[in-house]
């Protein structure tokens, strides 16, 4: 079995550090976000949303979201601080979700904010992109990875450097795993994000109450997460087919699938997109090369 360097070319770039960027060069009307990406095929619909919403910023249009529920926070939040009246189009799962619309949010605390939307992290780095200066020690990763991320932005512009694009952490640890134990090692896998949490649930490194407990704001994703995975993985082992939407569910599952040599039919493979557009590619790539 190969290194994850073979398959970097597949891994998706890393949306929510190049959201808190880009959306950081757009609120001080800057528009690099979409000469960063030229040249990169691995561009996710959350990054497309990005793209255009940085095209239209700056004018009357109406802002295109697609289901980036990140991106639509920390415009929101923006418009409602900068008194912009901007309006928003959303789609798919976005336009279900249960999302705060009081525009008096804007005057919470971080920690107040924490305790929006079933307690996502989104508000509270809608805040700090937005300019709030407080830096709390005891918050969830995902403000913390805010914080640096202004940190860096900042830095660069007193320098004059650019920020530079980067690929998904978060998948690249889950895709080192998965690697490692088709090759037939023995490794853990330690969740340290709502985003590993369906991972984790799939091979078994994380209860569902645990998900819970640690992180409540999977409730409020493009599902109900906990509650998806465990039909999901119901189905897969029993029917060996799944119909969640969920782009996290679904390659939870197909990669527990392919270590598991389950055969599994998902209803809505190309869901997948909305986070890693050449996932299946990847997965046909790993196979190939172990054999």
């Amino acid at each position: 079995m190969k290194s994850i360097s073979t398959y970097l070319q597949w891994i998706p770039l890393d949306k929510s550090w190049l959201t808190r960027m880009g959306t950081l060069d757009i609120l001080h009307k800057n528009r690099s976000i979409e000469s960063k990406l030229l040249g990169y095929k691995n561009i996710s619909e959350d990054l497309s949303a990005l793209i255009t919403a940085s095209r239209a910023w700056n004018t009357d249009e109406v802002l295109y979201v697609g289901e980036s529920a990140t991106l639509y926070r920390i415009l929101q939040f923006a418009s409602w601080k900068f008194d912009l009246h901007k309006k928003f189009a959303k789609e798919g799962s976005l336009l279900e979700r249960v999302i705060e619309n009081d525009p008096q949010i804007i005057n919470l605390s971080q920690k107040e904010l924490l305790k929006l939307d079933s307690g996502t992290t989104q508000w509270a780095t809608a805040a700090v992109i937005c300019g709030d200066m407080e830096r709390w020690s005891d918050v969830p990763s995902k403000l913390v990875e805010t914080y640096n991320a202004v940190e860096e932005w900042q830095q660069c512009k007193i320098s004059g450097a650019e920020w530079n694009v980067r690929h998904d952490k978060t998948i690249i640890r889950q895709v080192d795993f998965f690697i490692s134990t088709l090759g037939g090692h023995t490794v853990t896998f330690l969740p340290l994000c709502s985003d590993d949490y369906c991972f984790a649930r799939a091979f078994g490194f994380i209860t569902s109450e645990k998900g819970l407990e640690m992180w409540p704001s999977l409730v409020g994703h493009e599902t109900n997460r906990i509650e998806e995975m465990e039909k999901s993985l119901t189905q897969a082992s029993l029917e060996g087919s799944v119909d969640s939407l969920d782009h996290r569910v679904i390659q939870s599952i197909a990669m527990w699938g392919r270590v598991n040599n389950k055969k599994i039919i998902f209803k809505y493979k190309d869901k997948v997109a909305k986070s890693w557009p050449y996932f299946w590619e990847f997965l046909d790539e790993v196979e190939k090369n172990g054999k």
